[in-house]
């Protein structure tokens, strides 16, 4: 007697694996296993003889030669600034800043250019394993209306300044502007909001305790530049005889829901205040070589437990929004900037490029790690090509030798954004286009300043 076939549970999309990275305490690295996805969300991972026996899936992806991680996360990005990506390089941050961004920045900004250079970033960063990014830039409103329209996950920033932009005349119109924004998305499953006053040096006190108050009523992040050089400090120093951390912490500034961004210039002091006050570190270390701006200590806050994520900043000071070269990068600066080999690990880059920027963001119960229960936000790497093989250990070979163009496929909330390397949600000759008429204006202005 036939024994009756068993009947598969159908579920929305089924990712079979060469190997699932799911980032955890044990640095585990699932060999032969599968990922089932349902309603956005993981609903199990197990091994692939045991998902092909138990699930069937009309969208069910034979990834046999690649590496599935958790979507990376650019915990601080400037997306719309990739339309000024290569407009001035090789140049200290300051004369960069103010020869050469401030004044396109002035004549270029509008909605328009925000939301052109917000799709050309996310394009890029889907094309090389991003799922979320943090941003930190004018008309915030456009910069959530595209991630949303495309899918993707982010943290937008609410930005603030002392001075008058083209988005707010003062830090009371940014406050205001940033208050609505929040109230539009607070319910939203893809866009958070974050406090984003933008350095110390252009934000006044009093702007500084609303935003501090504001926060914590609201229980968001807050997200600023600091000590990001030397001269920034010193600066600090001569004007009002402090430290711009002490002067954030007097504040009541430093606090679990606080990212510190760049941090090149850190006592043993000011590290133990941001681990009592279980503050965040954003490191952001390609920006950081390019502008010579210095280097975050990264080895001495983690070993003091400090909690730090990675971010690419912008295209303009980076120039790209590659979070797998920026793995590469900050592995490697801290190896050769405190002479130990063993100071970043490939398992601990990743956990900075994923987790740790997860719970920067406030957003850790939803993504960050490949976990029953939580949203499918997810990138597959193959690693069947030359530059890879052989395969020793996966996560080694992501972090030291994967390129993005090893990227063939996104998920976000189960969604896939790319899929076998073609995007999913953009007309990629389009974007080209774009990028190629906002040329010609940005680089107008460079003339004029020359």
């Amino acid at each position: 007697m036939k024994s009756k076939p068993v009947k598969l549970k159908a579920v929305d999309t089924l990712i079979h694996a060469r190997w699932v990275i799911p980032i955890d305490s044990k640095q585990s690295i699932l060999e032969h296993h599968s990922i089932a996805i349902n309603g956005g969300k993981i609903l199990t991972i197990l091994e692939t003889e045991l998902a092909r026996a138990k699930y069937s899936s009309a969208d069910t992806r034979e990834l046999g030669t690649h590496a599935v991680i958790p979507g990376l996360i650019n915990a601080h990005a400037h997306s719309a600034m990739s339309l000024m990506r290569g407009v001035a390089d090789d140049l200290p941050l300051m004369e960069w800043l103010e020869k050469h961004i401030w004044p396109a920045e002035g004549q270029c900004i509008n909605e328009q250019f925000v939301a052109d250079g917000t799709q050309l970033a996310i394009a890029e960063m889907l094309k090389s394993g991003t799922t979320t990014f943090a941003d930190m830039y004018f008309f915030p409103n456009i910069v959530a209306k595209e991630a949303r329209s495309a899918g993707m996950r982010a943290s937008v920033g609410l930005i603030a300044l002392d001075f008058p932009t083209v988005w707010a005349q003062n830090a009371d119109e940014y406050i205001s502007k940033g208050l609505a924004l929040h109230d539009e998305y607070k319910h939203d499953p893809l866009i958070s909001t974050m406090f984003a006053p933008h350095a110390p040096y252009t934000v006044s006190d009093a702007p500084m305790q609303k935003i501090i108050s504001l926060a914590a009523e609201l229980e968001i992040p807050m997200q600023m530049h600091v000590h990001e050089t030397a001269g920034e400090v010193t600066m600090a120093e001569e004007q009002s005889g402090q430290r711009p951390l002490a002067r954030l912490y007097d504040m009541g500034m430093l606090c679990p829901d606080f990212m510190a961004v760049h941090m090149t210039q850190l006592t043993d002091g000011e590290i133990k205040q941001l681990k009592q006050s279980k503050s965040h570190v954003i490191h952001c270390p390609e920006s950081n070589m390019k502008l010579a701006s210095g280097i975050c200590p990264t080895a001495k806050l983690l070993k003091a437990g400090i909690n730090v994520a990675l971010g690419t900043d912008g295209a303009a000071s980076n120039n790209d929004l590659d979070m797998l070269g920026e793995m590469r990068s900050a592995a490697l600066l801290a190896k050769v900037s405190t002479g130990d080999a063993t100071a970043l690990g490939a398992h601990t880059v990743l956990k900075m490029a994923t987790i740790n920027g997860a719970k920067a963001l406030g957003i850790d119960a939803v993504t960050g790690s490949l976990k029953k229960g939580k949203a499918a936000d997810i990138t597959a790497i193959d690693l069947n090509h030359i530059c890879t093989q052989p395969v020793y250990c996966a996560a080694s070979q992501i972090v030291y030798a994967a390129s993005r163009e090893q990227v063939t496929d996104v998920w976000v909330n189960g969604k896939a954004l790319l899929k076998n390397k073609q995007l999913t949600g953009f007309n990629e000759q389009h974007l080209l286009q774009t990028a190629g008429q906002w040329q010609n204006k940005v680089a107008a202005t460079q003339e004029k300043h020359s």
